[in-house]
């Protein structure tokens, strides 16, 4: 009877875990999208299908983390836990594996073919590639397995669009210079976690002094991949002023924490972070609507004028006896 229970209680926890994992949120998935397809039921629609197989990713890559002490507190195992007992590994992969097959299936006949297969890649990019090669082996994991977590823009894109243009890539870009000086913020101030867990990563292989070099290094490569949009005419002043200021006061929390290192800038510099990608896709957001409304404004004016001109030849035409 007490293992009824207990089994009951566990399934309870993994229905409402599955009910958090497919309701988030992610803020990136379908700017790009907002240029080509302004239409809100199927920006939704993309954002969500391409987000859940994300997100499914992300279940399983914690798996591998489960048996690591020093990080348990971060793992999936306590993310899916109830208040009388833990879900199993096993329990997780069948609940992935499971999404993830309707996940695929509702992008191939809902969204597009190019959907999924990016979707596809980008699952096994994060959940394998990163998580069972990367993580474990290299302090650059962060670097290169950062190109699977710049994905969800591209995927929006490919979902309302069908196309994977340059714009979607400059999307994927950004995020993917963000994630090292972002992440690395969060590793100095927990480096003795990673350092009990035996992951290698870069302040403990490294040290301190190398890291903030790199944090400070990326955060000038980010500012300049951010200038971007504008150069190739996917943004205007509005968003390049944003991107200059933002980038700015990022450079300014490197800066501060290469000169004179603290846990407490560290968690700040990891806060501002989060709150600078937001501004920064905000900004090009709100130029993209704006740009939209304006081409949409030139095509009914156009389409005005063509109706005009052929009621005016009609009318100039000699009518038949």
């Amino acid at each position: 009877m007490k293992h009824k229970k207990t089994t009951i209680a566990q399934s309870s926890a993994f229905l409402r875990a599955a009910s958090r994992i497919l309701s988030k949120r992610n803020p990136y998935s379908s700017t790009g999208a907002r240029r080509l397809a302004p239409v809100e039921p199927l920006i939704r629609r993309g954002y969500k299908m391409g987000l859940r197989d994300a997100e499914i990713a992300k279940c399983l890559s914690k798996i591998p983390d489960s048996p690591v002490k020093g990080l348990a507190k971060t793992t999936i195992l306590q993310y899916l836990s109830s208040a009388t007992g833990e879900i199993t590994p096993l329990q997780i992969l069948v609940f992935a594996a499971i999404i993830g097959l309707i996940g695929m299936l509702l992008l191939w006949f809902f969204a597009n073919p190019l959907t999924m297969w990016a979707t596809l890649i980008t699952f096994v990019g994060y959940a394998i590639i990163y998580t069972l090669l990367l993580k474990p082996a290299t302090p650059q994991n962060i670097v290169i397995g950062g190109l699977s977590g710049a994905m969800p823009p591209a995927l929006g894109w490919a979902a309302v669009a069908n196309d994977l243009p340059a714009e979607a890539w400059l999307l994927v870009l950004i995020i993917f210079t963000w994630t090292p000086p972002h992440f690395w913020a969060l590793a100095l101030y927990r480096r003795e976690d990673y350092k009990q867990s035996g992951l290698p990563m870069l302040p403990v292989t490294h040290g301190e002094k190398f890291t903030l070099l790199h944090i400070l290094l990326y955060t000038l490569v980010l500012i300049a991949a951010t200038i971007l949009p504008f150069v190739y005419k996917m943004s205007g002043h509005f968003y390049l002023v944003s991107a200059l200021i933002l980038g700015g006061i990022f450079l300014a929390y490197a800066i501060a924490l290469y000169k004179k290192y603290s846990d407490e800038l560290a968690k700040k510099t990891f806060r501002f972070s989060i709150i600078y990608l937001s501004l920064l896709f905000a900004a090009l957001l709100i130029y993209l609507y704006r740009d939209w409304e304006t081409i949409e404004k030139r095509k009914v004016d156009r389409k005005s004028t063509r109706l005009n001109s052929s009621h005016l030849k009609l009318s100039r035409m000699p009518s038949s006896a």
